[in-house]
């Protein structure tokens, strides 16, 4: 099978190996003449990173570039980027890397035109209602991770430096014009990223499949999105130059994020908070929660996951696809413990007060209340 396709699920995307090529035409589809290429520090000064940039400034439109953004993106970030986007005069953003570059991407490209503060903008409600629809210009989303599936969604997440909290910024022009997946971008990342982005692909897969919102699409999606990491984060793990291991990969980053639509839960509940305060990787964070959270899940989950489990060929129903989340863990370092993860004294009061005003706390299959999470962090020590 050749991997590679034109898609609009739900933007257009255009997916296979090589096709950074087409940055330049993404652009003028997005309507875009003066971009700023939005990254994170560590690929700022990567061959791909500078590979794009020639792309750009051969087809006419400049080499700008912005890259000072935190592993957790926050409001400081922001508002550093949108200086230097407003007095560039750009007119729409490249938003290329993984899900903190394309998150602040996303937010910088949001803000360009608008008057009210950030926080205005909080995924609650009807607040998206608040921004100026003539004031968010157009994004072309390339990712360089196979994880977050940033590039389909139509929020970013950015962290409170104030209150330590991850919000969630939502709009629906948010969503990214155009999409290129090129897995030979993710070719050079190294193996705890591999590890830690897979796995929070695998995250959001699980979570969508046991929200008890009613979304078949989505749950169809997040199913198919867990095979696919099953069978292809071991060998993209394993080898890094492995093509087909790594477009599977993007696919299952990018289903996990479509498929989230319908909930998500309590590992993501507990691991931001974890993430905004104690600055850990993201999807290794819910690695190390989605162990105690199947637990804690498991009455009303169990039936559905024996059905994944079937599915995803792994025998011993509820029972065996725990066992499995363990053995896939431990294969790639994952720690056990937010202790090994480097999370020290946390203030678990604090951090369950947080968990439990996550709007990911509404797709849980278990409600979640002050005790029952607070233990869950206790558990996870």
């Amino acid at each position: 099978m050749k991997l590679v396709g034109n898609w609009n699920y739900p933007t257009p995307m255009r997916f296979g190996a090589g096709r950074i090529a087409e940055i330049a035409d993404a652009c003028a589809v997005a309507g875009i003449a003066r971009p700023l290429l939005v990254t994170d520090r560590g690929l700022a000064s990567m061959d791909i990173t500078t590979r794009t940039l020639d792309l750009l400034e051969a087809a006419g439109l400049g080499r700008a570039i912005f890259s000072a953004v935190d592993p957790n993106p926050s409001d400081m970030n922001v508002e550093e980027g949108l200086k230097v986007y407003r007095a560039g005069g750009y007119d729409g953003v490249v938003a290329f890397g993984g899900g903190s570059g394309l998150d602040l991407a996303k937010t910088l490209a949001f803000m360009a035109g608008q008057t009210r503060p950030l926080w205005d903008f909080e995924d609650v409600g009807d607040w998206w209602t608040r921004a100026d629809p003539a004031g968010i210009h157009p994004i072309v989303a390339v990712p360089t991770t196979a994880g977050t599936g940033s590039e389909v969604g139509r929020a970013s997440i950015i962290t409170n430096s104030t209150t330590h909290e991850k919000k969630i910024i939502f709009h629906p022009q948010m969503l990214p014009a155009v999409v290129i997946c090129d897995p030979e971008l993710t070719v050079g990342m190294p193996k705890f990223i591999t590890a830690g982005t897979g796995l929070d692909a695998f995250a959001h897969c699980v979570e969508a499949y046991c929200s008890p919102h009613y979304h078949p699409m989505s749950q169809g999606i997040a199913l198919e999105g867990m095979r696919l990491v099953k069978e292809y984060l071991p060998r993209a793990y394993a080898d890094g130059t492995d093509i087909e291991a790594r477009a599977h990969m993007m696919s299952a980053a990018a289903m996990g994020a479509t498929a989230f639509q319908k909930g998500l839960g309590a590992i993501h509940a507990l691991s931001h908070p974890i993430g905004a305060v104690h600055h850990t990787h993201h999807g290794t964070t819910n690695a190390v929660c989605m162990p105690a959270v199947l637990q804690f899940n498991r009455a009303p989950c169990e039936a559905v996951l024996a059905r994944a489990a079937a599915y995803l060929g792994i025998d011993g129903g509820f029972d065996g696809f725990c066992g499995y989340v363990d053995d896939l863990n431990a294969s790639m370092s994952v720690p056990k413990s937010l202790t090994e993860l480097g999370v020290e004294t946390p203030d678990i009061d604090a951090l369950t007060k947080s968990a439990l005003n996550d709007p990911s706390t509404g797709g849980n299959p278990v409600e979640m209340t002050y005790d029952n999470t607070r233990r869950l962090f206790e558990g996870l020590l």
